[in-house]
């Protein structure tokens, strides 16, 4: 093959493979829960990919074959990596509000994804649905309990709705194995993944509710918080391992620790990540502006907000797009919903 022949090898797969990015990523997360290690993993798939495209002889689409080279790509980065929990993965019971925060900054915590990386902000309504369904956070939790293999097959079947006999193929396996892995990671998965009655915030009635959260936060109205939340409502923030059941442990939990110093202290801004409505919070520093400081993802019930995750994490505004000071045009409250 002569190099321009090569080089025009290249540029066509390059065109070709674009397009699948956002599902790669995607793919990538689910295995993983982290969007930093997804997009590692995408790199890494796409190298792999673009060096051996001319041994590519299209006995599978173009997209079976990089979603096959993604997942053995993400099985070796596991081999090296333990699980990614939230604070409720641990096995510890809820905290009290009162007892100071213990931070574990070198746990690998879960992270967030933005739906616009994941590809949940598609075009099609039905897309939609199947995107934010298949990156939730409860379940990209609950996958973390799942050893590689399984985790694998149960996305690759349950998720890509691959053929049992394509994920043996990846796996180096026979299909018995991957029908008696996939059954036994779906108990796995009944197991410790929470039953959630899920909201869209697309009525009216649900998004007032994300507006009144959105000011009850900027006022530093507690009493407003804890009305907003269900009666069993859970919060956790990593790196800080303790988790918090119930609006009124929560009030209590904002009340003592939150830094805030009164209405205007914090800004919040909505974005969208996991398929769930979610804000980045700023907070008012010495020099009057307003700095990152978490990003938290809402997980909205028709009785209030069920569950709160907010994340310390500053590379998330990065990885969000957002800024690390909010602008002085955005100063002014910002009581919209995502």
């Amino acid at each position: 093959m002569t190099m321009s022949t090569d080089k025009a090898v290249k540029e066509d797969f390059l065109r070709q493979a674009a397009p699948y990015r956002r599902e790669l990523l995607a793919h990538c997360y689910r295995m993983l829960g982290s969007v930093h290690d997804a997009e590692d993993q995408v790199q890494e798939t796409y190298l792999r990919a673009w060096r051996s495209y001319d041994g590519f002889e299209g006995r599978s689409s173009l997209r079976t074959w990089l979603h096959r080279i993604a997942t053995r790509t993400c099985l070796t980065a596991l081999e090296s990596r333990g699980r990614r929990p939230l604070p409720t993965g641990l096995g510890d019971p809820s905290a009290d509000p009162y007892d100071t925060l213990v931070e574990r900054s070198e746990v690998p915590w879960l992270e967030p994804i933005p739906d616009a990386m994941a590809g949940a902000e598609d075009a099609d309504p039905a897309a939609i649905v199947t995107s934010r369904e298949s990156i939730r956070l409860a379940l990209i939790a609950a996958l973390q309990h799942l050893p590689p293999r399984h985790r694998a097959v149960l996305i690759l079947r349950d998720v890509l709705k691959w053929r049992a006999a394509e994920v043996a193929e990846v796996l180096d396996t026979t299909t018995t194995a991957v029908n008696s892995v996939l059954q036994r990671a779906r108990a796995r998965l009944d197991e410790v993944a929470p039953q959630e009655d899920l909201t869209e915030p697309t009525s009216p009635e649900d998004r007032e509710l994300l507006a009144r959260y959105v000011r009850a936060f900027e006022e530093y109205d507690v009493a407003a918080i804890v009305r907003l939340l269900t009666a069993d409502a859970v919060w956790e923030m990593p790196p800080y391992t303790g988790w918090y059941q119930g609006n009124e442990d929560i009030g209590r939990l904002i009340s003592t620790q939150c830094p805030a110093d009164g209405p205007g202290a914090m800004r919040l801004l909505p974005t969208r990540a996991n398929g769930q409505p979610a804000f980045a919070v700023y907070m008012r520093a010495a020099d009057g502006a307003h700095h990152a400081f978490a990003l938290q993802v809402l997980t909205p019930a028709p009785a209030g907000v069920a569950h709160v995750a907010m994340f310390f994490d500053l590379r998330l505004f990065t990885a969000f797009g957002l800024p690390a000071v909010l602008p002085s045009s955005m100063e002014r409250s910002v009581a919209s919903v995502p």
